[in-house]
This record gives structure tokens, sequence and C-alpha cells, in this order.
């Protein structure tokens, strides 16, 4: 289980390592590009919380395990999200098509 710290003093999300490394490209991605975005995250007992994601944000990312597999077409999925006027919300991961 990994957790994202956002802003000082930090509140943090827990997500699995493998949501949190998905999450991180498009994160830092779109920080890159000088893009800002709201971040919505469901709340384990229900509700959520949506945070402004911009290049003063202060983030961490803290992963439970090393390394990751990227799914490309969950990864493009968050990007779309992310690309909203909504913002990013995590959808749930695309079974990867079974190899010809």
């Amino acid at each position: 289980m990994g957790s994202l710290h956002y802003g000082s003093p930090p509140a943090t999300f827990e997500l699995d390592d493998r949501t949190l490394a998905h999450v991180e490209l498009v994160v830092l991605a779109k920080l890159r590009r000088n893009e800002s975005f709201a971040l919505t995250l469901d709340a384990p007992k229900g509700g959520r919380s949506t945070v402004w994601v911009n290049a003063a944000s202060t983030l961490r990312f803290d992963f439970g395990s090393e390394t990751h597999e990227i799914n490309r077409e969950w990864l493009d999925e968050l990007i779309e999200s992310a690309n909203t006027t909504a913002g990013m919300r995590i959808v749930p991961e695309p079974e990867k098509a079974p190899a010809p």
C-alpha cells in the first residue's frame, strides 16, 4: 500500500502501489507541461476529497514496493480524465487484451 501526501502539513491519501504508480506518472506529466488540474480521490469509507494540483503543490509519493508494470491503456484513460473540466478521477484498470 502506498500514500500520496498533498500540501503542508500534508493530507495523506492511501492508494495501492499499482494505482499510485499510474497516478504519479499522470501528475508528473501534467506538471511538466505546467498544467493545473483537479484530482478527486474516493475515501475508503465513502465520500471523496478533491485537491487542486499545480506547480506550487507540495506532493510526495510513498510506495510500499519498488516497481510496477505500467498498463498503457489505463494510463491513457487516467490522462483523459485529468484533461476534463471535472479533473482526474481514478477509473478501474482495464484488463489487458490477450496477446495475438
